[in-house]
């Protein structure tokens, strides 16, 4: 149980070498990929919102700790998948056509995956007809938009839009987020949810799905 806390403790912490390294150790002495993602990593990544939530950590933090999560989670992936146990749900991303703004995005996309998620990161000036493709192509069950600036905010209305005329509304839950958007607009706009960090957005997704 001590490597276990100390995987904890790597994440937590944002070490992803040592993440990596015990992640290894932990497979090699045969652990259980789900339970390790489960009853390890997720409860850490847990406690990285919480604290950012509290102010005890802060972007910087958030950004290492989300690294060594991902680190982790790609040796496990791929057991994952071959044991054919299924992510928490799909979720394409991407910030709105118009906007070259990422650092936020790649944030609420690295929090997801640590979260369970299986993420498509789209990238930035993302056409709404990308991510209508994406969802096809992907069976995506929600979408996630940002937008960092004020002017690019009605690209998202523009893109739920498109969705909806595509026939996926009722298919894929659509969720928003960026520093100039708020709760109030993403109603106006027919959004399914906001969040206005990262680390909530994780806690989104799951009630989403």
């Amino acid at each position: 149980m001590a490597d276990f806390e100390a995987l904890h403790h790597a994440i937590l912490t944002g070490d992803a070498t040592t993440a990596k390294s015990l992640t290894e150790a932990a497979l090699a002495d045969g652990a259980d990929p789900l339970g390790l993602v489960q009853d390890v990593m997720m409860p850490a990544m847990d406690e990285v919102g919480r604290k950012f939530e509290a102010n005890e950590y802060f972007v910087p933090e958030l950004l290492l700790a989300a690294r060594a999560m991902k680190g982790s989670l790609e040796l496990i992936r791929p057991l994952l998948a071959a044991g054919g146990v299924a992510p928490a749900g799909k979720i394409v991303i991407g910030t709105v056509k118009g906007d070259l703004h990422d650092i936020g995005k790649n944030l609420v996309a690295a929090m997801l995956e640590g979260g369970g998620f299986e993420v498509i990161d789209l990238g930035v000036n993302v056409d709404p007809a990308k991510f209508v493709r994406a969802v096809k192509e992907k069976g995506a069950e929600i979408v996630a938009l940002s937008a960092l600036l004020t002017t690019t905010m009605p690209a998202m209305k523009t893109t739920i839009d498109t969705i909806a005329k595509a026939g996926l509304r009722e298919q894929v839950k659509i969720m928003v987020g960026g520093a100039p958007v708020t709760e109030a607009y993403a109603k106006e706009i027919g959004a399914d949810g906001y969040s206005q960090n990262a680390a909530a957005a994780v806690s989104l997704a799951r009630g989403l799905v």
